[in-house]
Protein backbone atom coordinates (compact mmCIF):
# COMPACT_ATOMS: atom_id res chain seq x y z
CA UNK A 1 0.00 0.00 0.00
CA UNK A 2 1.60 3.18 -0.80
CA UNK A 3 1.02 6.15 1.40
CA UNK A 4 -0.75 8.39 -1.37
CA UNK A 5 -3.74 5.21 -1.62
CA UNK A 6 -7.39 6.14 -0.32
CA UNK A 7 -7.39 3.49 2.77
CA UNK A 8 -3.69 4.63 3.81
CA UNK A 9 -5.32 8.45 3.80
CA UNK A 10 -8.08 7.38 5.57
CA UNK A 11 -6.00 5.38 8.33
CA UNK A 12 -4.12 8.21 8.78
CA UNK A 13 -7.17 10.55 8.82
CA UNK A 14 -8.71 8.02 11.79
CA UNK A 15 -5.19 7.53 13.22
CA UNK A 16 -4.65 11.20 13.90
CA UNK A 17 -8.78 12.10 14.88
CA UNK A 18 -8.08 9.15 17.33
CA UNK A 19 -5.12 10.76 18.79
CA UNK A 20 -6.80 14.00 18.89
CA UNK A 21 -9.60 12.67 20.24
CA UNK A 22 -7.64 10.60 23.43
CA UNK A 23 -5.65 14.03 23.75
CA UNK A 24 -8.78 16.34 24.69
CA UNK A 25 -10.58 13.45 27.00
CA UNK A 26 -9.64 14.16 30.52
CA UNK A 27 -7.03 11.72 31.87
CA UNK A 28 -8.66 9.34 34.16
CA UNK A 29 -8.78 9.67 37.83
CA UNK A 30 -5.61 7.76 39.68
CA UNK A 31 -5.65 9.00 42.91
CA UNK A 32 -8.66 9.18 45.31
CA UNK A 33 -9.07 11.60 47.94
CA UNK A 34 -11.84 12.03 50.27
CA UNK A 35 -12.94 15.55 50.54
CA UNK A 36 -13.52 17.57 53.30
CA UNK A 37 -17.12 17.30 52.74
CA UNK A 38 -17.26 13.96 53.86
CA UNK A 39 -18.03 13.49 57.39
CA UNK A 40 -15.86 10.40 59.21
CA UNK A 41 -18.51 8.66 61.55
CA UNK A 42 -17.68 8.75 65.16
CA UNK A 43 -16.90 5.59 67.12
CA UNK A 44 -20.34 5.68 68.69
CA UNK A 45 -22.07 6.09 65.45
CA UNK A 46 -20.17 3.47 63.41
CA UNK A 47 -21.07 1.13 66.69
CA UNK A 48 -24.78 2.09 66.65
CA UNK A 49 -24.97 1.43 62.65
CA UNK A 50 -23.47 -1.90 63.29
CA UNK A 51 -25.94 -2.68 65.96
CA UNK A 52 -28.60 -1.64 64.20
CA UNK A 53 -27.81 -3.77 61.06
CA UNK A 54 -27.16 -6.55 63.31
CA UNK A 55 -30.55 -5.79 65.07
CA UNK A 56 -32.69 -5.99 61.54
CA UNK A 57 -31.27 -9.11 60.54
CA UNK A 58 -31.97 -10.99 64.02
CA UNK A 59 -35.50 -9.23 63.53
CA UNK A 60 -35.57 -10.28 59.72
CA UNK A 61 -34.67 -14.08 60.35
CA UNK A 62 -35.83 -14.36 63.88
CA UNK A 63 -38.78 -12.51 64.43
CA UNK A 64 -41.32 -15.12 63.69
CA UNK A 65 -39.54 -17.82 65.83
CA UNK A 66 -38.54 -15.80 68.66
CA UNK A 67 -41.07 -13.06 68.57
CA UNK A 68 -41.00 -9.14 67.24
CA UNK A 69 -38.85 -7.89 70.20
CA UNK A 70 -35.72 -10.05 69.05
CA UNK A 71 -34.46 -7.10 67.10
CA UNK A 72 -34.50 -4.27 69.38
CA UNK A 73 -32.89 -6.66 71.96
CA UNK A 74 -29.82 -7.86 69.98
CA UNK A 75 -29.31 -4.32 68.72
CA UNK A 76 -29.32 -3.22 72.21
CA UNK A 77 -27.04 -6.71 73.04
CA UNK A 78 -24.58 -5.90 70.48
CA UNK A 79 -24.14 -2.42 71.17
CA UNK A 80 -22.98 -3.61 74.90
CA UNK A 81 -21.31 -6.41 73.86
CA UNK A 82 -18.80 -3.51 71.50
CA UNK A 83 -18.54 -1.15 74.42
CA UNK A 84 -17.36 -3.83 76.73
CA UNK A 85 -14.93 -5.31 74.01
CA UNK A 86 -13.59 -1.26 73.42
CA UNK A 87 -13.10 -1.09 76.98
CA UNK A 88 -11.32 -4.69 77.91
CA UNK A 89 -9.42 -4.05 74.44
CA UNK A 90 -8.10 -0.64 75.94
CA UNK A 91 -7.16 -2.32 79.51
CA UNK A 92 -5.63 -4.93 77.29
CA UNK A 93 -3.72 -2.65 75.39
CA UNK A 94 -2.32 -1.04 78.96
CA UNK A 95 -1.00 -4.14 80.13
CA UNK A 96 0.65 -5.22 77.30
CA UNK A 97 2.27 -1.99 77.49
CA UNK A 98 3.47 -2.90 80.95
CA UNK A 99 4.79 -6.05 80.11
CA UNK A 100 6.66 -5.26 77.46
CA UNK A 101 8.49 -2.01 78.92
CA UNK A 102 9.21 -4.45 82.18
CA UNK A 103 10.76 -7.53 80.30
CA UNK A 104 12.66 -4.51 77.88
CA UNK A 105 14.10 -2.69 80.68
CA UNK A 106 14.75 -6.45 81.73
CA UNK A 107 16.28 -7.69 78.59
CA UNK A 108 18.40 -4.05 77.70
CA UNK A 109 19.80 -2.96 80.85
CA UNK A 110 21.01 0.75 80.77
CA UNK A 111 24.50 1.37 81.13
CA UNK A 112 25.30 3.09 84.60
CA UNK A 113 28.29 5.47 84.46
Amino acid sequence: MSPDSPSAKSQHVDGQSIYDRIRSEKPPLTEFTISGAGKEPTLDEARADFAAAVGALADTVFSKTYGPLVGTVTKTSVETVLKNAEATAQRAKGDAKLVIEELSARIFHEKKR
